[in-house]
């Protein structure tokens, strides 16, 4: 039976216009958005599941770590928002006939690789839609399709729960997937407050930044 060919979407919002309910100097917040990057993007490299990665963003410096972790870039003006940046990368991985792919955030850096792979094994049908939703239960912070083009991306409009509702009217099995890790994204202080307090590389890496 041959390999799932899984690829990953990482859709990046340009660091300079991010995380504006942190009540950090720009410097900082443009700083920690590079650092969870990276570690989202290293945790996926390192990922036996997934074959390919595209990082869609219009900063040049998100770009370069793209390049850096040997992810295909593609270049986005951002005026039609994320589901338009999914789509992009959506659309490549059509025409490589790629069975699945999983979209995830560039803000949760403590991800690891045993996390994509418990997603990639909770999948029951060849048609299905799994979402790990944020740990406030406000977003979707992971997302598999398969195939590919099973549902649109709904980012930003109460988005885990149309995903699963797309799913069901598109005869696709569906499921909620909680894992912690995925949960966690950084959108506030709280959050970041969650993150600095593990005992992990970025999180002592992002702790440094807050520091100086």
């Amino acid at each position: 039976m041959s390999k799932l060919r899984v690829g990953a979407i990482v859709p990046v919002k340009t660091f300079s216009r991010a995380k504006t309910r942190l009540t950090l100097s720009d410097q900082k917040k443009e700083k920690i958005c590079q650092i969870m990057l990276e570690s989202v993007l290293d945790t996926i490299s390192q990922s036996d599941v997934i074959e390919k990665t595209i990082i869609v963003s219009r900063d040049e410096t998100a770009l370069g770590i793209g390049k850096k972790f040997g992810a295909i870039q593609i270049y986005d003006t951002e005026e039609l928002g994320v589901n338009n940046a999914v789509l992009l990368g959506d659309n490549y991985y059509a025409k490589e006939s790629f069975d699945a792919t999983l979209v995830l955030p560039q803000d949760i850096p403590l991800v690891q690789t045993q996390d994509i792979r418990t997603l990639l094994e909770m999948r029951n049908s060849e048609r299905c839609v799994l979402v790990v939703p944020s740990r406030k239960f406000d977003g979707t912070n992971a997302l598999l399709r398969m195939p590919a083009d099973v549902i649109r991306t709904h980012y930003d409009e109460d988005s885990y729960k149309i995903h699963l509702n797309s799913a069901e009217k598109k005869n696709a099995s569906s499921a909620l997937v909680l894992i912690r890790r995925m949960m966690l994204d950084v959108d506030d202080q709280d959050d970041l407050s969650l993150v600095i307090n593990h005992d992990s590389p970025v999180s002592n890496h992002i702790k440094s930044v807050l520091d100086s």
